[in-house]
């Protein structure tokens, strides 16, 4: 299991952009943490989501 924005999910084995491509996240207006780190978009097809990661996904939303 993942913990994604402190859900549990059954995710494990999967790139970030394939579980990204199941949410309604737009790639535009987002960033990804994995383990307390920033995963660049660059690298959203090779890095592959473990048993144990921690996933948090910002969406920045824009205003004034």
């Amino acid at each position: 299991m993942v913990k994604i924005n402190g859900e549990s999910v059954n995710v494990a084995g999967k790139t970030i952009a394939q579980y990204l491509s199941t949410t309604e996240y737009n790639l535009k207006f987002i960033a990804v943490e994995r383990n307390e780190e920033i995963v660049p978009k660059s690298k959203y097809g090779e890095v592959v989501l473990a048993d144990g990661d921690v996933i948090e996904i910002v969406n920045f939303v824009g205003g004034g």
